[in-house]
């Protein structure tokens, strides 16, 4: 079979950085031979970056077992989704003036980076179909978590008529079709947790109808141990923040907290991450770090490739698709 990707990185990339990265994708292949499950976690917006074109065949493959993600990354895939020709990118967004920002705004364009996703084709297109989804379940007195709400939608087949990239290269879809496991802590900052806040504090829905990170935490608690027998669970990190702080956790909760003394530590973990290392920051600290929390064994395989997620994970996961 070619592998074009693992020939082209296994010739070029050598040192550095660069063999970290070939290091990581190799233990990620092993920890999969070997049986292992894996967690991959989303930061930053590596949906509206399109990750989703690999990472939904990264999942429709079964080389990732749960997803935790920020709630942006949660909806953005959904955004690109529907109205990906509304977008307008901006490659000079360095550039820019506050008052051409601000003609932004008045256009309807939030900006990302060099992407603006348009408001009213992306936000407000999701929004008239999930509230129908909140407002059926609230009636109804049900609770969901925030990913369940968007695979009922997905599910539903309501947003078929918008599409406007292949349903192959959005990882939400893909997801919602194996109801993959996720978590999304701080859901509620996000673009559907900022409108879901305002419909309760209206009086139009109740808080109760959208489970909480608490609840998350507990839904992990219980699907860790049920999943951490064998090679274990290992924790594929892209990017820092809530999306990796919060899962990570379950380890120390339930050896510490809920005494389950036999409890696997992760089994694997890689960062792919442009944070440095610097003094209090979690995000830039090094694997070892976590050793000290009870996050990670001293046997632990450990990575850490210092560079932008956006170039290195899809290097990543080709390699993983092509040997695995």
């Amino acid at each position: 079979m070619s592998k074009p990707i693992t020939e082209f990185i296994e010739k070029y990339y050598l040192h550095f950085n660069a063999a970290a990265l070939v290091d990581a994708s190799k233990g990620y292949v092993a920890h999969l031979k070997d049986g292992g499950k894996m967690m991959i976690t989303l930061a930053g917006a590596m949906s509206t970056a399109e990750l989703g074109k690999i990472l939904a065949e990264m999942i429709r493959q079964g080389k990732v077992d749960f997803i935790s993600c920020t709630g942006a990354n949660l909806e953005e895939d959904l955004m690109n989704l529907v109205a990906h020709t509304h977008y307008e990118r901006v490659p000079n967004y360095r550039d820019l003036t506050p008052k051409e920002e601000w003609d932004l705004l008045e256009r309807g364009l939030n900006r990302v980076t060099d992407t603006c996703i348009p408001e009213e084709e992306a936000f407000r297109r999701l929004q008239k179909h999930i509230y129908e989804i909140w407002k059926d379940a609230d009636s109804k007195g049900e609770r969901y978590f925030p990913h369940e709400y968007m695979y009922k939608m997905i599910l539903s087949g309501v947003l078929e008529q918008y599409y406007e990239i292949p349903r192959e290269n959005s990882w939400m879809i893909a997801a919602a079709e194996k109801n993959l496991p996720i978590v999304v802590p701080g859901w509620e900052d996000s673009t559907m947790g900022n409108i879901f806040t305002s419909y309760c504090i209206k009086g139009d829905l109740k808080f109760s109808t959208m489970k909480s990170g608490i609840e998350y935490m507990a839904y992990l608690a219980d699907w860790y141990p049920k999943n951490s027998g064998g090679k274990g669970v290992g924790f594929f990190q892209v990017g820092g923040g809530i999306a990796g702080d919060f899962p990570i956790c379950v380890v120390p909760m339930l050896y510490q907290d809920m005494e389950m003394h036999d409890i696997p530590f992760w089994s694997y973990f890689c960062q792919i991450s442009d944070s440095t290392t610097s003094y209090g920051s979690y995000s830039g600290a090094v694997p070892n770090e976590k050793i000290t929390w009870g996050k990670l064994d001293i046997n632990t395989p450990k990575f850490i490739v210092e560079s932008d997620a956006t170039i290195c994970a899809p290097l990543m996961f080709s390699y993983i698709l092509e040997n695995s």
